[in-house]
């Protein structure tokens, strides 16, 4: 098979849910792919890898868990995996993120929820993987193949930190970032500090953009959204 948009894997028992998500995401005009079982997901993903663009992937399957799934997927790709589930316990969740997987969603969950989480998904992945080698925000040029950024046509000097925390930021922009999920992205889940952390590097990356790019806006409360303004 051949993909002219993003191809996602579907992996899901039953047959209602997977239905409801293979209508939904071909209406929004994704190639989509079905499993039923984790022994066929792993059929399906050996067969179709190098066009695979991410996976939907269920904890609870016959034959195969889901949990194994993602040890074989990660073996050999980094494909963004993220898992549907009903189970909400918090050692589940570190399970999962501890294998490799991009992101949890717990169900029931709205379809529109569920997009929000496959874009901003598929654009941190293209990013990363050169498909946008440079990205133009406002005032700012963001060369993801060289993790470099400019400020018109400065050089600003990040810090890794400061440019993980930077795209991801960009990666939702708009769209408000709750201080712990900025943590655990950008620092992971192990990291063992606070989020002072996040207002410090926030502060220092602020004075770097400077005040020709105010784009880093505080919500008092939650977090912070990157919005760029005239």
């Amino acid at each position: 098979m051949k993909n002219a948009k993003e191809c996602i894997l579907v992996v899901e028992d039953e047959s209602r849910i997977r239905r409801m998500l293979y209508d939904f995401l071909n209406l929004k005009g994704y190639q989509v792919l079905q499993a039923a079982d984790g022994e066929e997901a792993l059929d399906i993903f050996y067969e179709n890898n190098q066009y695979i663009d991410l996976i939907l992937l269920d904890i609870m399957l016959p034959k195969v868990d889901g949990y194994e799934v993602l040890k074989e997927v990660r073996d050999i790709s980094e494909v963004p995996v993220i898992m549907l589930t009903a189970k909400d316990g918090e050692q589940d969740q570190v399970e999962g993120f501890r294998l490799g997987v991009d992101d949890y969603l717990l169900k029931p969950f709205y379809n529109a929820v569920l997009l929000g989480h496959i874009e901003a998904i598929l654009k941190r992945s293209s990013v990363g993987t050169g498909k946008g080698k440079q990205q133009q925000v406002g005032l700012l040029t963001i060369d993801s193949e060289n993790k470099r950024v400019f400020l018109e046509e400065e050089d600003i000097c990040l810090t890794a930190k400061e440019y993980s925390l930077l795209t991801y930021l960009l990666d939702n922009q708009g769209v408000v970032v709750l201080r712990e999920n900025i943590l655990n992205q950008v620092w992971g889940y192990n990291y063992v500090g606070d989020t002072r952390t996040v207002d410090t590097h926030i502060k220092q990356l602020r004075a770097k953009l400077t005040s020709k790019c105010p784009y880093i806006k505080t919500v008092h409360g939650f977090g912070y959204r990157f919005e760029v303004t005239e």
